[in-house]
């Protein structure tokens, strides 16, 4: 691996690692979806594939789709489960945090995947890809969970099953009609993602532990989009791709555009920043003064935020008649990047003149990224595989185990209780 394509890998680790923390202020299948589809342009735009520009939009909408459908696992308990004093339930607790990353990960990075590697020659049956993939969800849940019992997070939500039969299901399309960079892709991608929810979730105990005046949860959160981003790119970099890709139709990419830039988004303001739930959140938790006055005026403020930058990426987008370039990549990257940084922003008490350090830092990181995308020369390996090693890869999987073995080890010694502690067993 030479400087440039490891600098370009680092850049899209902490464009999903910005982009995730930020989800964390919003959560759920939309804020992941967003985060997600930010990852993806700045990997399509450091890619320097100019067929890949010109299938920009369905395939952030793909991504979008991936990493948005694991948003709708509950993991507030496993973490708890992390924090415990006691080395059954702390191994439990970062082991079930991998589980759930990896699903995060072969799902998201796996959909990104089979959309830049759909060609002429091997298309993707979408529709029959998508119900596989919900018929395998169904079955896997109702096996696992309503009859075997096998209970993660009693009482909350069991949906991680749904998004283990989803996942099986699409790894055995892909398998069958010939997707070798996509398998690869996305199992890569779900060992990053895993370890990242883990580590993340030891470093959270080591900053609460150690009193460090800063959002530990949210560095978790970054720890998971930083390694499943760079987990993403060095397996998108170093895979064979396809020389042609199928011809993207004018009516996929204004779908692709409605879906991405104005559904997606607008679903976040409507959980979280129209009038009811932000003003509930500043009555509650921002010790925001005249929370109903700051309420509305974040509100009103974000929706025509939304508004405005859709409206900005469609002008740009629509004065393309030849194919898109990185110019239209770049601006469409840093217009989509920067309104979901703002939004962070806003529900944390913009109007009100409140700001935390972790909302600063990611305009810093943002600053980096913009600078690591001016870098020259191909991402791309000089030897590039074209199915996964899987002797390689599973003695990852063993490495990354014993190290979440250990690290369960080091956390429970670290301290005897803390905030938010919870056993299963």
């Amino acid at each position: 691996m030479n400087k440039n394509q490891a600098l370009h890998i680092l850049m899209v680790g902490m464009t999903l690692g910005t982009a995730w923390a930020v989800r964390g202020h919003f959560g759920h299948e939309q804020g992941a979806a967003w985060a997600g589809g930010i990852a993806t342009l700045g990997l399509i735009l450091v890619s320097r594939r100019k067929d890949w520009y010109s299938k920009m939009l369905p395939t952030v909408l793909a991504a979008s789709v991936g990493w948005g459908i694991t948003g709708m696992i509950s993991y507030g308990l496993v973490v708890g489960y992390g924090m415990s004093n006691n080395y059954p339930n702390a191994l439990y607790g970062l082991t079930m945090l991998f589980a759930i990353g990896t699903l995060f990960g072969v799902l998201g990075g796996g959909l990104t995947g089979l959309s830049l590697e759909s060609s002429k020659e091997r298309k993707v049956e979408w529709g029959v890809l998508f119900a596989q993939m919900g018929m395998g969800g169904l079955i896997v849940y109702g096996l696992l969970i309503q009859q075997l019992e096998w209970l993660m997070t009693p009482p909350r939500s069991e949906a991680w099953a749904i998004c283990l039969g989803a996942a099986l299901a699409f790894l055995w399309y892909t398998a069958r009609k010939g997707f070798p960079a996509t398998t690869r892709i996305s199992l890569i991608t779900g060992i990053g993602t895993g370890f990242g929810f883990a580590f993340g979730n030891f470093l959270q105990i080591v900053g609460m532990v150690a009193e460090i005046p800063f959002n530990m949860w949210n560095v978790m959160e970054y720890s998971i989009g930083f390694f499943g981003g760079i987990a993403l790119a060095y397996g998108i970099f170093t895979s064979v791709w396809p020389q042609t890709v199928s011809p993207v139709k004018a009516w996929e990419n204004r779908v692709a555009f409605v879906l991405v830039f104005l559904v997606i988004p607008f679903v976040v303001f409507q959980q979280s920043l129209s009038f009811d739930p932000v003003i509930e959140r500043f009555r509650t938790g921002a010790e925001v003064v005249q929370p109903e006055l700051t309420g509305k005026i974040s509100s009103i403020s974000s929706l025509i935020i939304l508004v405005i930058s859709a409206a900005l990426i469609g002008y740009r987008l629509k004065k393309v008649h030849t194919g898109f370039n990185v110019g239209d990549i770049r601006f469409v990257f840093i217009v989509y990047f920067s309104v979901y940084i703002l939004f962070g922003y806003i529900i944390n008490g913009l109007m009100s003149g409140k700001a935390a350090l972790n909302i600063h830092l990611y305009v810093v990181n943002l600053i980096v990224i913009l600078m690591l995308t001016r870098i020259q020369g191909s991402p791309f390996s000089s030897h590039p595989l074209l199915q996964v090693d899987s002797r390689k890869l599973f003695k990852v999987l063993v490495a990354v185990i014993l190290f979440i073995t250990v690290m369960s080890f080091i956390a429970v010694n670290l301290h005897e209780g803390l905030p938010g502690t919870q056993n299963r067993f």
